[in-house]
């Protein structure tokens, strides 16, 4: 204990003011969206018995109060790649833009390490169980569209976007104000044990007797923030009347953990209430109002769905058979979710933070650069294409994925006959997006996927003994010989262009001599073809076959949806 922290503030705690209707608090999405691993030794059934002495080996190897990867790996008794993959997961969801994981470079990570306090709090949350999706009105006809073929079918949450198609709702999916709810009703439930962990006793009174530093309290922001979700966010020590309006240059006294935990509890309360009158007045509301929370309310007017919000990331929802292309101006928000989209070819040619493709078909998702984290979850028969600094696949089936991925991809859940390629597209701003964001084009780790659980420990679900121990399926590279580029149009060439002129992720040797012989053949029947005498019925009847062949060759392989982009809005 230094001087300065032995300074307790003795009066007593003033009445909890009533919370600012306009500044509630919310749950940090991200660190319940992207910050769970399904690691079986990380699914803590009791975190405050359990993480009590795992935290004490932690802060026995800390070196400034920070721990690497190899005291990760020996207090959680798990291995080097999954310590180095905790160590990525926390940088991704970090709360702290400042924060050394954050800016490290990836041969940085493991020595680097995270701050013991922010270790603590996201193993913690690894307890969370995600809210399940409401039982479906008509169960009967969602198993005839989606035949059980997987040994797990039953006990996975995972649904066919072909069951949301049938649906013809997403009434039976939980909304972001569901979400949000469990979120801080998880937060309400686990928030004195939280606390316990960032406080520290008070010299000479013993442990009961525990105190929260200004410091340790912004630590509590990797699970809460006030105001809006897409606003710039104060520091949370600052929407307090304990800590508020601190002498930056005299540390602030630290706080009785209780009032602390009062405080916390008030807002939460105050927040969950503000929700449950917004779902209430829904439900009770017409029969076509949107299940959405009011950020996304907007998105229903319209047949494609596109929310830009203050209040959450842009949701696009329910694009079908058609292209949509939106730009960073396009795109209010740092975040994006694609949800319900099916036989579209969808352009987000934007700098991000975070990106969710969720419950989609038949579809080609280009994305901009993802500087944190993309999850593609509950699709089928998706190409996407997409440079990221990580990428998470779950529950996914007959998917191709063409990465710039600056980590190793993520694969859990119940997948089957996915596929993964380099990188195969390009655009003009794309290469300063990547900047903006802090990607590398010269690190792509497309080919070494990482398969996790066949079954996510975070789901609400009973699995059967046995099935927990399980790996996903992991993905097969596609064949260099069926590898092609991936155009983007062109649309807006009277404005201003970027510099990016080509693919800024070298090829692989082998894809790229894949791609030099397939040229070479092309050429040489281009010729052959020139040079063949023929007469002029059977050219026509050759250009005929050509066009067969081509036409066939574009709906096998989901090329079709690209001239979508060729049709007038």
């Amino acid at each position: 204990m230094t001087e300065e922290q032995v300074l307790i503030d003795q009066s007593p705690p003033p009445s909890a003011p009533e919370p600012n209707p306009n500044s509630l608090i919310h749950p940090r999405r991200v660190s319940f969206e992207h910050g769970l691993l399904p690691i079986q030794k990380l699914a803590f059934t009791d975190p405050i018995q359990t993480l009590a002495p795992i935290k004490q080996k932690l802060a026995d190897a800390a070196s400034n109060n920070r721990v690497g990867s190899a005291a990760i790996a020996e207090a959680l008794q798990i291995s080097g790649d999954h310590a180095r993959l905790v160590l990525e997961t926390l940088g991704s969801v970090l709360h702290s833009e400042g924060d050394p994981l954050v800016r490290a470079k990836p041969e940085e990570v493991d020595s680097v390490g995270a701050d013991l306090r922010d270790l603590v709090l996201f193993l913690y949350v690894q307890s969370y169980k995600k809210l399940m999706p409401r039982t479906h009105k008509d169960s009967a006809a969602v198993a005839d569209v989606w035949p059980s073929t997987s040994a797990f079918d039953g006990y996975l949450s995972a649904l066919s976007p072909i069951q949301l198609v049938r649906s013809n709702s997403r009434r039976f999916m939980p909304s972001q104000a569901d979400d949000e709810a469990h979120q801080l009703s998880y937060l309400q439930k686990h928030l004195g044990n939280i606390i316990s962990f960032l406080g520290e006793p008070v010299e000479g009174e013993g442990e009961e007797s525990l105190v929260i530093s200004m410091e340790a309290f912004e630590h509590l922001g990797f699970l809460v923030q006030f105001g809006d979700k897409g606003s710039d966010i104060s520091p949370l020590s600052q929407a307090t009347p304990f800590f508020a309006n601190s002498d930056p240059d005299m540390p602030a006294v630290p706080v009785p953990v209780s009032q602390v935990h009062d405080w916390l509890l008030q807002n939460i309360a105050s927040a969950l209430e503000s929700i449950t009158e917004r779902i209430s007045g829904k439900e009770n509301g017409p029969s076509n109002t949107s299940d959405q929370d009011d950020a996304m309310s907007d998105a229903c007017a319209t047949p494609n769905k596109v929310a830009p919000s203050g209040r959450g990331p842009c949701l696009i929802e329910g694009v079908s058979k058609t292209s949509l292309v939106k730009q960073a101006s396009d795109l209010r928000g740092r975040s994006v979710k694609v949800v319900n989209c099916h036989d579209s070819v969808i352009y987000l040619l934007a700098p991000l933070r975070y990106a969710t493709v969720h419950g989609c078909s038949d579809t080609t998702i280009v994305l901009g650069a993802v500087g944190k984290a993309l999850r593609v979850e509950h699709c089928e028969r998706v190409h996407v294409i997409a440079a990221a600094k990580r990428v998470c696949i779950a529950n996914c089936r007959e998917c191709v994925f063409f990465l710039g991925v600056n980590q190793r991809p993520l694969i859990v859940g119940d997948n089957h006959k996915l596929q993964v390629a380099p990188y195969n597209t390009y655009y003009s701003h794309l290469g300063e997006h990547m900047s903006e964001v802090g990607l590398e084009s010269t690190i792509n780790k497309w080919d070494k996927p990482l398969a996790l659980g066949a079954v996510d420990p975070h789901d609400s679900l009973s699995h059967p003994a046995g099935v927990s121990d399980a790996q996903a399926e992991s993905a097969a590279c596609v064949d260099p010989d069926q590898f092609v580029n991936f155009l983007i149009p062109n649309w807006f060439s009277g404005e201003d262009t970027g510099s990016t002129k080509d693919n800024p992720f070298p090829l692989p040797d082998t894809y790229m001599a894949a791609q030099q012989r397939n040229l070479k053949n092309l050429d040489e029947t281009r010729r052959s073809l020139r040079e063949t005498p023929l007469e002029e019925n059977r050219k026509k009847e050759l250009s005929s076959a050509l066009h067969v062949y081509f036409k066939d060759w574009l709906y096998a392989s989901g090329n079709i949806r690209q001239l979508y982009c060729l049709q007038g809005d």
